[in-house]
């Protein structure tokens, strides 16, 4: 072959997806001023007008531009805290195939920021794939230079226009796109010392580069319009058969050689040569030059071989084989290790085969069940049937496990049941405590389910004929899902749920409605604990409105209610819309605050004492407590544009009872964090540490309505204030002269206890925009947390720290050399212990929430899970865990930029007054 020719591959021969690399994004736009802030606070919300390195989110999708139209659906970069810089370096597949672009194709790239709790655009570039002169598909990196100009410093209107590379970037692009040659010594030293260079300069403000990369193949693509060939010569004939058997279709050639004059080497086509020539071959080259590069479009399939290996090794022959096999110590250690990886770690195909190889073996290890069926494949039928019969026999699982099967990866309906199996044997006290999850968890259970293959059973509760749902469910059916009858009736049932539920006076429609079994368990537990009931429906009621499906739970829920537990909800119903209303109309009267505190009372007096004087109300907030009265005096109106209200009732044990209710903030992540936090409390008292937390109740009734305890409480910010001090203030209240502190000993104690609590479990859940005003103490030194609207490492101030740990509440200690110090420390070491022996099960809590409307879960819902997972340091030992706990409260003692930002806060605060 002669040593001018090159070689490429055409476009249409590459059957693989389009994959784009989005690396970093360098420069920052101008912060807002002080000015500005305090002008238009809702300006602060968006990320990237008040750090310098806001978190983004990068999209890209191929567009048609010559018909303006969308070739794919958006695909989305991972979350990631930016710390020093934006950089992703992740690598996106989108569903287009290099085959199916076109020369005239772009990328469309947006990258995305919040504005509060909804994302929006920050900057949205185009850029060609191929090569505009050449037709080449682009590779390696490229740098998109852009401009984010802010007309007349106002933030609303951003006028926005793409600029040039400067001459170096521009260099390095057509360096690494192939246009310059490389030479290697010379290579070595210039291109670092260029990257270097342009990543240490300095953009101006409102200047933005963006790194992407293309794939780099061995061969350049090239793009070639699809040709139609004569579909009728192709088709086999007794005349051309053996014609078309030994053409070589020009579409089907993966690589072609072209020698410069435009000619195929060895036989092939030349300028002058009929084209229709049937025996083409193409050139293997000579003796010394025989290789020929081509595009293997099964690369990144599964190997039909490993495949066949592994159906092999799990074939049924070997199940009586592998019941005697045992590991030896080595493998022993091999899968303990594996076993105690934390809920979601995805396992390797070594690991699954180690695992499905000792199953026999691991049946009295109860952990192992989970990391079993991750390793099964439920989708082969002897597979599926020789786990399920092991499950039988299997040792039973901790609560933890039987959550993580609830997850939204295990769709089978025995191994779902196989769970809530283990549910039923929990106390209502502890199903209380994970009804939130399991809520969103029945979502999980949707019809979609039954679609899938691995499936062999169903449960169906069919409408009786008074209008209410009966109250028994068919017996499970076990019906292979090979059969027809089991095609052709869940096509009923799917059918059946299409058809809207009719009501008309005392009948409904007669249809059939799948009740999963989790859903049908949680609700026969409903109907025989009030208590839980009142939770269960509430939680339905609020999350309705996003999946439609849990209307079916709901009114399954309702329709087997006694009447004296119907009664209780709707007199329950009546007082929270009686709340909504009143609320409403605080709200929407633009007056001063006195003015609305007068109208509070008469509306108290008018509205809601009448329906208390006349109907028996149970707080929705505690099933357990009956309001007979309401004290209008005892309530006000706070300052804020939502008009949130406190209002004081008069309970039946004659003890009074107050709440927050707000209207149009949702509290569902609120509720979800102090869910946790009652939870944790739990867990931490099981092991006889009682750390005196105070998770008050929070119930979101409505997407954006709910109601929250009051706690009788004053603010840091007041106590400093007022007290110049927290132990002053603990004096005023509570004085033992005989105490070292002054403070009577148990006043000391829970305060103690209750700031190494709160300081564990909001490192934890990461917890953020922690202010003086926002920790909260009571009379008898009671420490919590309040407003929990960052979470998970959210946090509108810069730099946040991972612990917030106040210097005020170290000297109310006496000081980092004072006992109450060190007993403080010890609290933080043994609750961080404890709490990382059960992260398993507040990790699969957090598994289960993925699906819903939690704002700081949504935006990014595997890297919250990730960001929990990575506070409890589960690969540290016990020993490392302390000491990096150690090392969090002393950065938390020495950071000087929290206090900076608390006196701001403070002043910001009292201008606002």
């Amino acid at each position: 072959m002669p040593a001018n020719n090159t070689t490429f591959c055409i476009s249409q021969d590459l059957e693989i997806p389009l994959r784009i690399k989005i690396g970093s994004l360098q420069g920052q736009k101008p912060l807002l001023k002080a000015s500005q802030r305090f002008l238009n606070p809702t300006l602060t919300q968006k990320g990237s007008n008040m750090f310098p390195n806001s978190d983004f989110i990068v999209s890209i999708q191929v567009i048609d531009q010559e018909r303006d139209r969308n070739l794919t659906i958006p695909i989305f970069t991972p979350y990631i805290p930016f710390k020093h810089a934006r950089k992703w370096d992740h690598w996106l597949t989108l569903p287009i195939q290099i085959k199916q672009l076109h020369v005239s194709n772009k990328l469309k790239i947006t990258i995305w920021e919040y504005d509060g709790f909804k994302r929006i655009p920050f900057f949205q570039l185009e850029t060609y794939i191929y090569d505009s002169n050449d037709f080449q598909l682009k590779r390696g990196k490229e740098s998109l230079m852009f401009k984010y100009v802010n007309k007349d410093d106002d933030y609303d209107l951003d006028e926005v226009h793409i600029i040039e590379n400067d001459p170096i970037q521009c260099n390095l692009n057509k360096y690494y796109q192939g246009e310059i040659k490389k030479v290697d010594w010379l290579d070595k030293i210039t291109i670092p010392k260029l990257e270097s260079l342009q990543e240490s300069k300095k953009l101006p403000l409102g200047t933005f580069v963006l790194n992407i990369e293309f794939p780099i193949f061995e061969m350049p693509v090239i793009f070639v319009e699809k040709s139609l060939n004569d579909t009728q010569n192709q088709i086999p004939t007794l005349h051309n058969f053996e014609l078309t058997n030994n053409m070589l279709p020009l579409n089907n050639t993966a690589s072609i050689v072209r020698n410069n004059n435009n000619n195929i080497s060895n036989g092939g086509i030349d300028s002058n040569h009929n084209k229709t020539d049937a025996r083409l071959k193409i050139s293997l080259g000579d003796k010394y030059n025989s290789t020929l590069k081509i595009y293997d479009p099964d690369q990144f399939s599964l190997d039909p071989i490993e495949e066949k290996f592994r159906r092999l090794e799990r074939a049924a022959k070997h199940s009586n084989l592998d019941r005697q096999v045992k590991p030896n110590a080595k493998k022993r250690d091999y899968l303990n290790k594996i076993i105690n990886y934390p809920p979601g770690t995805k396992l390797t195909a070594h690991e699954k085969g180690s695992i499905w190889k000792y199953r026999y073996y691991l049946m009295n290890n109860k952990k192992a069940l989970t990391k079993l069926l991750q390793s099964t494949n439920l989708a082969e039928e002897s597979e599926r049937g020789e786990v399920l019969e092991l499950m039988d026999s299997w040792a039973e699982i901790d609560i933890d496990d039987a959550i993580e099967l609830l997850g939204s990866k295990f769709k089978n309906l025995s191994v779902r049941s196989y769970a809530v199996n283990r549910l039923k044997k929990a106390a209502d006290s502890e199903l209380e405590l994970y009804l939130l999850q399991l809520v969103q968890a029945v979502c999980f259970e949707n019809v979609t389910i039954f679609t899938d293959k691995t499936n062999s059973e169903f449960t169906i509760v069919d409408m009786n004929a008074t209008g209410s749902l009966d109250a028994t469910t068919n017996s499970i059916k076990n019906i292979h899902p090979n059969q027809r009858t089991m095609q052709q009736q869940q096509h009923n049932i799917k059918k059946s749920l299409m058809k809207p539920i009719k009501e008309n006076g005392t009948s409904l429609e007669e249809t059939p409605i799948v009740i999963s079994p989790l859903a049908e368990f949680l609700i026969r537990r409903a109907l025989k604990n009030r208590r839980l009931g009142n939770f269960f429906y509430w939680y339905l009621k609020a999350e309705s409105q996003d999946n439609p499906y849990l209307n079916q739970i709901l009114d399954s829920y309702w329709g087997r209610l006694s009447k004296e537990h119907k009664k209780i909800l709707k007199d329950e119903i009546l007082f929270d819309n009686c709340l909504h209303s009143i609320c409403e109309e605080i709200k929407n009267l633009r007056d001063t605050i006195t003015k609305k505190v007068e109208l509070l009372n008469h509306l108290l007096i008018t509205k809601l004492r009448h329906i208390l004087k006349s109907k028996t109300i149970y707080l929705p907030l505690d099933p357990n407590i009956q309001i007979i009265d309401v004290i209008p005096e005892s309530s006000k109106v706070f300052k804020s544009s939502l008009s949130p209200l406190k209002i004081t009732f008069k309970t039946a044990d004659n003890s009074i009872y107050a709440l927050m209710y707000k209207v149009g903030d949702d509290l569902r992540q609120d509720q979800l964090v102090v869910q946790i936090i009652s939870l944790m409390n739990e867990l931490l008292k099981n092991e006889n540490v009682d750390l005196k937390l105070t998770p008050y109740k929070i119930l979101a009734t409505g997407p954006q309505e709910g109601a929250i305890q009051f706690i009788p409480n004053d603010t840091m910010a007041d106590i400093l204030s007022k007290y110049h001090g927290i132990l002053p203030f603990l004096k005023g209240h509570y004085p033992d002269s005989s105490q070292e502190s002054g403070v009577q000993d148990w006043v000391m104690d829970n305060f103690v206890k209750s700031c190494a609590g709160y300081c564990v479990i909001t490192y934890i859940l990461g917890v953020g925009d922690r202010h003086l005003d926002n920790l909260l103490i009571t009379p008898e030194g009671y420490f919590f947390h309040a407003d929990f609207g960052y979470i998970l490492g959210q946090d509108p101030k810069p730099f946040p720290p991972l612990m917030k740990l106040p210097p005020q509440i170290v000297e109310a200690f006496g000081g980092a050399e004072s006992s109450n110090y060190n007993k403080f420390r010890s609290y933080c070491f043994v609750a961080y212990s404890i709490l990382r022996r059960n992260a398993g099960l507040i990790l699969n809590l957090f598994e289960l929430m993925k699906m819903s409307n939690i704002p700081d879960i949504r935006i990014d819902p595997n890297g919250a899970i990730l960001k929990v997972q990575e506070r409890f340091n589960l690969d540290m030992s016990e020993e490392d865990a302390t000491i990096h706990f150690q090392t969090l409260i002393n950065g938390s003692l020495n950071a000087l930029l929290p206090i900076v930002i608390d006196h701001l806060h403070n002043l910001a605060q009292y201008w606002r007054a």
